[in-house]
């Protein structure tokens, strides 16, 4: 008579018994996923919340300049408006600003607004009534709303190529290098076309009149 081959499981059927509790835990989670709103663990809310908050503005690649407000302020055909990154000009009217800059300076308030006229119409001239294009850096809004951009002048020669509009304000000696993090990409480049404009006496630092704010 064949012996009856022994089971290595205590109970016969143990196995399939396992089986079906496993799919019915399967399924019982299935209908509690189906029925309950996924959420993302708490991580990759943050991860998704910082994208949103940085999200790039878009639609800047060719837009018109109606109006230059300040000498590093512009507005655009959209009504937005552009704070130049990297570029400090004296202001071209009395106002809180004008008055801090007087006393660091040490010089009258009508001169101060008097540069910062000088400094507007060089931005005016340069790019009222052009195309241009914006480039943004790790920030692009301050806490005014305005746009932070660099702001490149479009088919500005017969070569074709962009004027870097932030770049030859500080060139040609109408604005001092202002550096705020985490903006940063040129400021090198900015503080060396600053002082080879001091030291060449162009726009205002023709007179020397004006120190480094």
């Amino acid at each position: 008579m064949r012996r009856r081959r022994r089971t290595s499981f205590p109970f016969k059927g143990l196995p399939q018994f396992i089986t079906a509790v496993i799919f019915f835990c399967l399924g019982l989670a299935a209908s509690s996923f189906k029925s309950s709103e996924f959420s993302f663990p708490n991580f990759l809310q943050d991860v998704v919340s910082i994208k949103e908050k940085t999200s790039w503005p878009v639609g800047y690649d060719d837009i018109l300049v109606v109006r230059a407000i300040d000498g590093d302020t512009l507005e655009l055909e959209n009504k937005e408006h552009v704070r130049l990154i990297g570029v400090d000009t004296p202001e071209s009217r009395k106002n809180e600003k004008a008055i801090k800059d007087s006393r660091r300076a040490g010089m009258d308030i009508e001169k101060i607004v008097e540069l910062g006229s000088e400094a507007k119409n060089f931005t005016k001239h340069l790019v009222e009534g052009k195309r241009v294009r914006l480039e943004f850096d790790a920030g692009p809004k301050d806490k005014y709303g305005r746009l932070l951009a660099y702001v490149y002048l479009k088919n500005s020669s017969s070569s074709g190529k962009e004027i870097f509009v932030n770049a030859a304000i500080i060139e040609q000696g109408y604005a001092s290098p202002m550096t705020i993090p985490p903006n940063v990409k040129f400021a090198n480049l900015f503080r060396q076309l600053y002082q080879e404009a001091r030291q060449e006496k162009r726009g205002l630092w023709q007179d020397n009149v004006f120190a480094q704010r």
